[in-house]
């Protein structure tokens, strides 16, 4: 009998503990393996795009580079899509998330965040002859974005039931869609849209409104406690000794915002 009790309670605790998830530590695994895996924006520029000789750069892709050899660990840049950065993280793909992410309520269900390293805005931007200028105007117009970004979460939840949301795979569909006047409004970062206009002034996009100011902030796994204060002591060195607002300048035309510079949480 207590060998019979005694195998029942093992059993008990057995299964017991194969139902706990284990505790996992990024950080020292990313020091054990001498690797840093982080995920970049391929179709983002300024902040992640492909260059002609299949090279990645940008300003996450120089982020992600200065955080690794901080850690002094070899860096792996993981391209991916908004839809899939943050599955990427979740299914331990990537460590990091360093590709133009914001910070809401519902992401904060399901991940950590550092403090910001970047400024960016999201915004409505369209053809000159289509006058909008906040989401009352868009009742019976066609937009477009790139799936799982904030323009397709903040637009879906604040335009009128008549607007119709085209969702686009990634940037680079999107941005196709529109030169191509597949679609005339689109939801999109501001840096996105100037680059455009650059690349392709006839079909120069119209900036509208901002749908939300924002910043880029570097995405964790929940629970994920030393590995995020470390990507923050990263960032909060590389702010007051001016590496950070150099990087951001370089890529964005644009000092980091003073705002940015004092903020270490």
């Amino acid at each position: 009998m207590k060998l019979t009790k005694l195998a029942a309670f093992f059993c008990i605790s057995l299964s017991a503990a194969m139902l706990t998830p284990a505790h996992a530590d990024a950080l020292a695994d990313v020091m054990k393996s001498g690797t840093l895996r982080v995920a970049v924006p391929q179709d983002f520029p300024p902040y992640g795009s492909v260059t002609a000789d299949m090279q990645i750069q940008g300003l996450d892709i120089d982020v992600a580079k200065m955080v690794a050899k901080s850690l002094g660990v070899k860096v792996v840049l993981v391209p991916v899509a908004s839809a899939n950065r943050i599955p990427y993280l979740q299914s331990n793909r990537v460590d990091l998330v360093i590709s133009t992410l914001g910070r809401n309520a519902e992401r904060e269900k399901v991940m950590d965040f550092s403090q910001p390293y970047a400024p960016y805005n999201n915004s409505l931007f369209g053809a000159a002859d289509i006058k909008v200028s906040g989401p009352a105007d868009l009742a019976n117009q066609t937009v477009g974005v790139a799936r799982g970004t904030f323009e397709d979460i903040l637009l879906t939840k604040s335009v009128p039931a008549s607007t119709i949301i085209k969702r686009y795979e990634d940037n680079n569909t999107l941005i196709s869609a529109y030169t191509s006047g597949q679609v005339k409004l689109m939801g999109t970062g501001d840096f996105v849209a100037v680059t455009l206009g650059e690349q392709n002034p006839a079909r120069k996009p119209v900036f509208k409104y901002i749908i939300q100011e924002s910043r880029c902030v570097v995405g964790v796994n929940k629970g994920e406690t030393a590995l995020n204060a470390k990507v923050n002591a990263v960032l909060t060195q590389a702010k007051k000794s001016g590496e950070l607002s150099t990087l951001v300048t370089k890529w964005l035309h644009v000092p980091l915002p003073e705002k940015l510079a004092t903020t270490f949480e």
